[in-house]
């Protein structure tokens, strides 16, 4: 596998730190993020006025001339496949897809094809500068297999830091839309008296719990209090259905973003998701709430009832807030027109 030499002189006033003068410094163009640059510190690709330096604290001065060797980036030992993606934006350095319900993001022993990554290696070909030391998309971020809608991806390393940093930091916008079991109220006396669950000015239903994988079954997620990962998640009633109402189309938006979040806090609410064959059960549905044909596509819906609608971020090239929508999809779409006629 051959090389590529980058070669750069440290400017005036560099940090006291080598790694911190290198980030600061190497040229935009080598698309090198903080991650990359410590891990070919470390390894010896790194030269300070021809000697090897490999320690990040090291001390450079102004006009110091630096030589980093950048191996080319490795096949990824995975297959591309030409599967069709709905392609909502597409640049140097990102890509932003809605996923169709029934696709897994990423090849996992049980799923080793047909994912999204399978489709990203075909369709991006050689535009994937690498990541990490890999020709492979940078996956910042996953919805379930059976969750339709929006995902960026990274296709270069630079990409996938600052994406990753805006995940971490929570700064990224992400609203979905979920078909829901009753209808959340503030003045329901029940959801008062849920633990972790409270109303925000505009009926805004707040969940706030901790999230960990469930004691004896590693597939699920659930509500913990004294271990897991800080979730909240928050949601709105877009569009009641049924009389009595029996079933809402909710906005959900994640101030967190952890497995499984709105489906776990919704079913803890008491307004598991429609179709939802791990959380959401199968409801009984009040008698006569719905025509006989909406109550029969609820109860047949097949997945469960969640699209994630928006996505927006800050381009983590160019700075730019970018935002992007995607329409709910036909399976979705004809529940609700089946509800609204009924």
């Amino acid at each position: 596998m051959g090389s590529n030499t980058i070669s750069f002189r440290i400017g005036d006033d560099p940090p006291t730190r080598l790694d911190k003068a290198l980030s600061r410094d190497v040229p935009e163009a080598a698309a090198l993020s903080r991650t990359r640059l410590a891990r070919l510190l470390a390894e010896g690709a790194v030269s300070i006025n021809g000697a090897v330096v490999s320690d990040p604290k090291a001390r450079v001065d102004a006009g110091d001339a630096v030589e980093i060797t950048v191996p080319e980036s490795a096949a990824y030992d995975v297959t591309p496949e030409a599967i069709p993606l709905d392609v909502v934006f597409e640049d140097d350095d990102l890509i932003v897809v809605n996923k169709p319900a029934g696709m897994v993001v990423h090849p996992a022993p049980g799923s080793p094809s047909g994912t999204l990554v399978n489709a990203l290696l075909h369709h991006c070909g050689d535009t994937l500068s690498g990541v990490g030391g890999e020709k492979r998309p940078g996956i910042v971020h996953r919805i379930d297999k059976d969750t339709s809608g929006l995902l960026v991806v990274a296709k270069s390393d630079r990409a996938h830091h600052g994406l990753a940093a805006q995940f971490e930091a929570h700064s990224v916008t992400r609203r979905y839309q979920a078909l829901v079991y009753g209808v959340p109220d503030a003045a329901d006396p029940r959801l008062r008296g849920i633990r972790g669950t409270s109303f925000e000015p505009g009926n805004i239903l707040k969940i706030t719990t901790q999230l960990a994988r469930h004691k004896t079954d590693r597939q699920r997620q659930a509500v913990v209090w004294s271990s897991g990962r800080h979730a909240v998640t928050r949601a709105r009633v877009v569009e009641p259905f049924g009389t009595p109402p029996a079933l809402a189309l909710v906005d959900c938006w994640l101030e967190t973003g952890r497995t499984h979040q709105i489906r776990v806090h919704m079913a803890h609410a008491g307004h598991g998701l429609v179709g939802d064959p791990v959380y959401g059960g199968r409801r009984k549905l009040p008698l006569r709430a719905l025509s006989p044909a909406a109550a029969e596509a609820v109860a047949g819906f097949p997945r469960q009832a969640l699209h994630a609608a928006d996505l927006g971020f800050d381009h983590p090239v160019t700075g730019d807030r970018i935002s992007f929508s995607a329409a709910l999809p036909t399976d979705m779409a004809a529940l609700l027109d089946l509800l609204r006629a009924g």
